[in-house]
């Protein structure tokens, strides 16, 4: 540490930054010291350290005392380091936070990771020596500096300095809060346009029902069909029914409205999954959370709805048509099985239109009622026709 000064921060008039990273601790040897969070920076000529908290205290050490740099890699506990192995302390140096030190070498430790594009660049500085065609000019710019700003205790402006860092970073983060506000504000504008088609969609479908006589039934499945796709139904919401188990209830006869038909449609069941993207879509920007959707479907065979909640011993869990008869289901898996010779749940799923896992449900039902074998490989799982049972 003996190898350090005290300094402003300004750059020399051709110095120039290269790398700066925050979080960094300086120790000396493997004793700490008293700077242990700042901004470390890079120039062509020195490595600045400046404390986070306080401004004023800078301290510098040149680049042409670096003797030789290592890195340590980080630990379960350990930030990773640099170390740079320094020369002895020449006689006129200015004067720095200590005056003697037992360690020839010093650590930066990285608490905000950055070490290794810092280490790079660093190392690569030192390599190029860049501030050797410039420590006269540096010398001379100095000593002057110092003459013509003595009564004042000033630097010349031409130095650009952390202060003129310190603005281009602020420039730099106002532009991008500007940005951000723009998409929040562009953001907002489309959900009061969203609101708008939301009354407007409810004004249609008051229409409808006031004006039943007037329109016809296939406009009217038109109209819903358009609400719809555009995202609009008249969700169920807390605002409109309140807390508790009448916003549950409503919103099991409203899924189950929604979902009867296209539920029969797929074969009689439908993954929460599914029901769930389906639903959201359905409800624009009254979205549901999983947990809702959850609670309302457990209130559906309580509430005699055509469709139930049901959890195959798999963990998956559907919604299920009333109306579905497992023994019918059972025997045209089974007849799907015999035609083919065997299937796997991919192939089923294909001939079927389910999703993989409805229809390894399907196969894993028929093998519970003894319709089919299953013989499972390192290919894969592949269902069989029961021969032990249609053949004895």
């Amino acid at each position: 540490m003996d190898r350090f000064s005290w300094c402003d921060g300004s750059l020399f008039p051709d110095e120039q930054l290269v790398e700066q990273q925050g979080g960094v601790a300086v120790y000396d040897g493997h004793d700490k010291t008293p700077f242990i969070s700042g901004f470390l920076m890079l120039t062509t000529h020195r490595l600045l350290w400046r404390d986070q908290k306080n401004r004023n205290c800078v301290i510098s050490l040149p680049l042409s005392i670096i003797l030789g740099l290592d890195e340590q890699p980080s630990g379960f506990t350990k930030s990773a380091k640099i170390v740079a192995h320094l020369q002895s302390p020449s006689p006129g140096q200015p004067p720095g936070p200590v005056t003697h030190s037992a360690h020839s070498f010093i650590r930066l430790s990285f608490r905000e990771l950055g070490q290794q594009e810092f280490f790079r660049s660093l190392k690569e500085e030192v390599k190029k020596k860049r501030w050797e065609s410039q420590t006269q000019q540096s010398g001379s710019s100095s000593a002057s500096g110092s003459g013509s700003s003595n009564s004042q205790g000033l630097l010349p402006r031409q130095r650009p300095g952390i202060v003129g860092i310190e603005r281009s970073i602020q420039a730099k983060n106002k532009e991008t809060n500007k940005n951000i506000s723009q998409a929040f504000q562009d953001l907002k504008n489309l959900m009061e346009k969203a609101k708008d088609m939301v009354n407007l969609s409810k004004t249609i479908a008051t229409k409808i029902k006031e004006k039943q006589g007037d329109i016809t039934e296939d406009e009217t499945v038109r109209f819903k069909s358009y609400l719809l796709s555009m995202g609009i139904s008249n969700p169920v919401t807390r605002e409109t029914h309140g807390e508790g188990d009448k916003y549950y209830s409503e919103l099991a006869r409203q899924l189950a409205t929604l979902l009867t038909k296209p539920i029969e449609e797929t074969g009689g069941m439908m993954t929460l999954t599914d029901v769930y993207c389906r639903v959201n879509r359905a409800r624009g920007m009254e979205l549901l959370s999983p947990e809702d959707l959850l609670h309302a479907c457990e209130l559906m065979e309580f509430l005699r709805l055509p469709i139930r909640l049901r959890t195959f011993d798999s963990g998956v869990s559907v919604l299920q048509a009333q109306s579905q008869n497992e023994e019918e289901v059972v025997s045209e898996t089974c007849a799907i099985v015999e035609k083919q010779g065997n299937l796997t749940s991919e192939q089923l799923s294909q001939l079927l239109g389910l999703s993989v896992v409805l229809a390894k449900e399907r196969l894993l039902m028929a093998e519970k009622m003894g319709g089919v074998c299953r013989d499972e490989t390192v290919e894969g799982l592949n269902f069989y026709p029961n021969r032990f049972l249609t053949e004895a």
